[in-house]
């Protein structure tokens, strides 16, 4: 339908942004994770595995990665938990104020990011407003200090800010489900339970797959709610990173583990792929 020239016209300025704009960092993190730092804090250009040798010898970088995941993890868990009733609510019980409710859903994501964290912050602090009321109905007696500055605190607000990335793909995979294999369903004697289990559940996976997949990895690379609420016990691999980049100055080491987190993401992604064509409905 269209010429050779203006497919080229047309696609070679997203081509040119995406090679400027990502594959070439990318190219640069991956040089610079061979390279390494002299003792006056100079990038020595020369070739060596010394940073991935001391990411695995080094136990702080490994086992935050783990804490990393095993946060995200969480997020992830109770994301669906969430996200998944409420995207069924919405796509089968609503009815007319369906698109009221879904705006409501989706409201969150107006606000800046650093404003629900810091509200969280507000909320979970000593003198904040759960403290203050445990108090106030005399459940306890003294603030509760494992909320704030905690990996609960960080799972929590979390969960908060990217239950509705989770929520879109569930919702977008049970509206595409066909309302008359619902009603075989039923029609056939299937109790309600039944039908959501073999035909409703099955068919909503690539969405489910989908919105787990944006919680781990949008969970997996913050560094602002660690920061904010973490505390020591809270820091995750992201923050790590941003300290080499900038006060310690170790950009080599820095790449080496933000390549091996692009590798983790990466890998995530191409299964959650395969999973989605493999249980996706047409």
């Amino acid at each position: 339908m269209f010429s050779r020239t203006y497919r080229n016209v047309v696609t070679l300025p997203p081509l040119v942004w995406v090679a400027v704009f990502l594959l070439l960092p990318y190219l640069l993190m991956f040089c610079y994770s061979f390279w390494s730092v002299s003792p006056a804090q100079t990038i020595v250009h020369s070739w060596t595995l010394d940073n991935y040798r001391e990411l695995l010898r080094v136990e702080v970088y490994w086992q935050t990665l783990l804490r990393s995941m095993w946060i995200a993890a969480r997020v992830m868990f109770f994301s669906l938990l969430l996200g998944y009733p409420l995207a069924y609510f919405l796509s089968f019980c609503a009815g007319a104020k369906k698109d009221l409710y879904y705006q409501l859903v989706i409201i969150p994501l107006w606000v800046s990011y650093l404003v629900r964290a810091y509200a969280w912050k507000t909320i979970l602090g000593s003198e904040g407003v759960l403290n203050t009321l445990l108090q106030y109905v005399h459940l306890t007696r003294h603030p509760l200090e494992f909320l704030l500055y905690s990996p609960f605190a960080v799972v929590l607000t979390l969960t908060h800010i990217y239950t509705p990335f989770t929520f879109l793909p569930i919702y977008a995979a049970l509206e595409h489900i066909p309302r008359n294999l619902v009603e075989a369903s039923s029609d056939l004697g299937a109790s309600p339970a039944q039908t959501f289990w073999r035909v409703i559940f099955p068919l909503s996976i690539p969405g489910v797959l989908a919105g787990a997949t944006f919680a781990f990895v949008l969970s997996l690379g913050d560094f602002l709610a660690p920061i904010l609420l973490g505390g020591p016990s809270g820091i995750m691999i992201s923050n790590i990173v941003v300290t080499l980049f900038g006060a310690a100055y170790n950009w080599p080491l820095g790449a080496a583990i933000s390549l091996c987190i692009l590798d983790l993401v990466v890998g995530l992604l191409f299964g959650s792929e395969r999973l989605e064509k493999r249980w996706s409905f047409s």
